[in-house]
């Protein structure tokens, strides 16, 4: 698997008026913007070939992802080798950008759609930068990736979540799930927790064959007035091996912010240089609102 899809042309309204200049995958987390996390895990996965799915209007993503001349010029002028070096190693050398305009904001599986012409007829990743995976091991993808080299097959990442909060997520039910994989047999969007054929959410990790882009080119608008990655999904069961997968590691919706907060606040407590610092800090605002630590 080469190619790894990233859909970020979405408005980002939830947190305006922040995004308002600022895409959301460009959101700090730490000193690194969402979207770098998602590409550092792609990339960890084996991934080489990074399609981003953009809107005419977001610049910054693609921009971050050239290269800045003149800010590497002073650096180097200014002989700063650790900043210039993080500068030119957004993405390593033999890793490409390339960046796909979606013309219309007609959902996810229509984003998907629009790598087609990239991706060709190979198996791919998708990877909504939204979903924050932080792991001691091997990234959420490189997990996904073993397990699909293993089966030939598809896999998406799932989590646990509360029945009363399956109307948020894709929730799939499985055959003979041993813990960590089982293969899908029904996908549902968003069904009412009693509705719901199980508790395992889809989160934004997908490793897929092209035989998907064939799918989504016949699929209806669903849920939203969208094309829903989901509905597509659904018509490969029968065609094709589909595996639910439970990653090792923690997901953070950075699409909330809640999310946000706390993935900032457990990549600062886990950053080499900074977690004991930031720790204190926050130890002692606890104490100044008179929170006591148990």
């Amino acid at each position: 698997m080469r190619i790894a899809v990233f859909p970020v042309a979405g408005l980002g309204t939830r947190f305006l008026p922040a995004t308002k200049t600022v895409p959301k995958e460009m959101l700090p987390i730490v000193d690194k913007p969402l979207i770098q996390y998602a590409v550092d895990e792609a990339i960890e996965a084996g991934c080489d070939t990074l399609v981003f799915i953009t809107n005419r209007y977001k610049h910054a993503v693609a921009d971050y992802f050239d290269k800045a001349y003149e800010l590497e010029q002073k650096l180097e002028r200014a002989g700063k080798a650790e900043q210039l070096a993080l500068v030119r190693n957004v993405l390593p050398e033999g890793v490409r950008a390339v960046f796909v305009t979606q013309a219309e904001a007609l959902g996810l599986g229509h984003a998907v759609l629009c790598a087609k012409p990239v991706v060709g007829n190979e198996p791919f990743a998708v990877l909504l930068p939204d979903d924050l995976i932080w792991s001691r091991g091997d990234g959420a993808l490189k997990q996904m990736a073993d397990h699909a080299q293993r089966t030939g097959g598809s896999a998406i990442a799932v989590q646990d979540v509360p029945r009363a909060q399956t109307g948020s997520y894709g929730i799939v039910a499985t055959d003979s799930f041993d813990g960590q994989a089982g293969r899908i047999r029904q996908i549902v969007e968003k069904p009412k927790p009693a509705d719901a054929p199980s508790n395992l959410a889809v989160v934004g990790r997908y490793i897929l064959n092209p035989a998907i882009f064939d799918l989504l080119e016949t699929t209806q608008q669903g849920a939203g007035g969208e094309i829903q990655l989901t509905d597509a999904i659904a018509q490969l069961l029968p065609l094709e091996q589909v595996d639910a997968f439970r990653f090792h590691g923690t997901r953070f919706d950075c699409g909330t912010h809640l999310g946000l907060i706390e993935a900032t606040v457990r990549y600062a407590l886990d950053h080499e240089l900074l977690s004991d610092a930031a720790r204190k800090l926050m130890q002692n605002a606890l104490d100044e609102m008179g929170v006591v630590e148990n």
